[in-house]
């Protein structure tokens, strides 16, 4: 199976739930992060899943 990837156009339409925020995109973890509220969002298939519940807490 191959991972659907994600088109970075989609970091001007999207920011961080929290604090509202513009994202950065680390293609090697296949994540978004805001680095303001210190998250980093998972792409699942391509899609971004910006619920925090699904957030990896960064340090």
């Amino acid at each position: 199976m191959t991972e659907t990837t994600f088109d970075p156009k989609m970091l001007e339409a999207l920011v961080c739930p929290v604090t509202q925020a513009t994202l950065t995109y680390d293609a090697d973890k296949h994540e978004l992060v805001s680095k303001s509220a210190h998250l980093a969002f998972p792409i699942r298939n391509g899609i971004p899943v910006m619920l925090v519940d699904e957030a990896r807490k960064l340090d």
